[in-house]
């Protein structure tokens, strides 16, 4: 068997807003003075790997799972999201391996480098993936959108064909 190999990209981005935390990869960052304006928790570095993961397979987006305007999507769980991305995939592809995960989240603060080794297991975790095969980069905007979180994902899968 040859193997089917794929690569997907996903990108999410909130306003973010005082009152709400602030979720980054499943872990909730202390003393945030912000979180993000969203149906869902807002996570949007999971977020972003869900539709990453759905673009590799051509299943279209998570607000085709979770509409916005659908109350079950309110205060969603964004772990929860995620698995049911990955339940998604197998029903239509069968079994399929996340081989890299690269993202890039752009936030202005507060700083997540001493974040960055829960964020990257946790993550690892979500995706059943070695943490070495999981790179997270954090950039700022430069104070081009300080009230903004934005993540970009690019993973790379295979399946048996």
């Amino acid at each position: 068997m040859a193997a089917d190999w794929r690569i997907g990209y996903g990108e999410d981005a909130h306003r973010l807003i005082v009152g709400r935390p602030l979720l980054i990869g499943g872990v909730e960052i202390p003393g945030s003075p912000h979180g993000p304006e969203a149906v869902s928790d807002g996570d949007a570095l999971l977020h972003a790997l869900a539709d990453a993961l759905l673009s590799g397979f051509a299943q279209g987006d998570i607000g085709d799972l979770y509409p916005p305007d659908d109350p079950g999507s309110a205060n969603l769980d964004s772990e929860l999201l995620l698995r049911t991305v990955f339940e998604q995939i197998r029903r239509v592809h069968g079994t399929f391996t996340v081989h890299n995960i690269a993202a890039t989240v752009i936030l202005d603060r507060p700083e997540l480098s001493p974040y960055r080794e829960a964020i990257q297991e946790r993550v690892a975790t979500l995706a059943a993936l070695e943490g070495s095969r999981l790179g997270i980069t954090f950039k700022t905007s430069e104070g081009l959108a300080p009230d903004y979180i934005q993540v970009r994902t690019a993973v790379l899968m295979s399946r048996e064909s």
